[in-house]
């Protein structure tokens, strides 16, 4: 399987670690263009390449990695999304620094405001609750396997990507559709941030 990432920060560089493991194919992309990145691809070695954004959310399956306040730059003008899938892996940060402070989003959910501007995309919720140094460290942790949330309102997408987690060797645990797992695992909810493990007694 080839995904596509718009971004490539940690989330993106964790995920992508981890599908590359699993035997997948990675086309890393940023709004600086896909020369900016060539040392990461190196890093990531073996099936990692790297294009420009156009080009990467051009496929199947795209991961999306921004910063909160550049999502709708980066949605921007990309070619039609025609049922493709849209793996929101983004936390509604207004700010990260000096200290992470979250956006006023009203009653919306993060992935209700991703999914209006990639209409036509089939938005699934993951990756994003998750801390990425659990995320690298990998799925194992005291003889359970750590979970990770997915979140969607189409339930194949969703499939596939529960089994692609299995892969990785980590739990995913189902939520629901977007407007209620999303708004559960988005930073400020209820499950962001916990590092849950399964231990497999159900």
């Amino acid at each position: 399987m080839k995904f596509g990432t718009i971004g490539a920060g940690t989330v993106a560089l964790a995920f992508a670690r981890q599908a590359l493991s699993a035997g997948h194919h990675v086309v890393l992309s940023c709004r600086h263009g896909p020369e900016s990145l060539a040392g990461k691809v190196a890093e990531l070695g073996d099936g990692a390449s790297a294009a420009t954004v156009e080009k990467a959310a051009s496929l199947d399956y795209v991961l999306l990695a921004v910063p909160w306040p550049n999502v709708e730059d980066a949605l921007r003008g990309l070619p039609a999304w025609n049922g493709r899938v849209l793996i929101d892996a983004t936390n509604p940060f207004s700010e990260y620094s000096p200290k992470l402070l979250l956006a006023d989003l009203g009653e919306t959910g993060a992935s209700e405001v991703v999914a209006a501007l990639a209409p036509s995309a089939r938005v699934v919720k993951a990756f994003n609750s998750i801390i990425t140094d659990r995320f690298n460290e990998g799925p194992s942790k005291n003889g359970g396997r750590r979970v990770i949330f997915v979140s969607g309102d189409d339930s194949e997408p969703k499939e596939f990507i529960k089994g692609m987690i299995k892969s990785f060797g980590f739990e995913p645990i189902d939520l629901g559709g977007l407007v209620t797992g999303g708004r559960l695992q988005q930073a400020g909810g209820p499950l962001a941030g916990r590092d849950l493990v399964d231990f497999g007694y159900h």
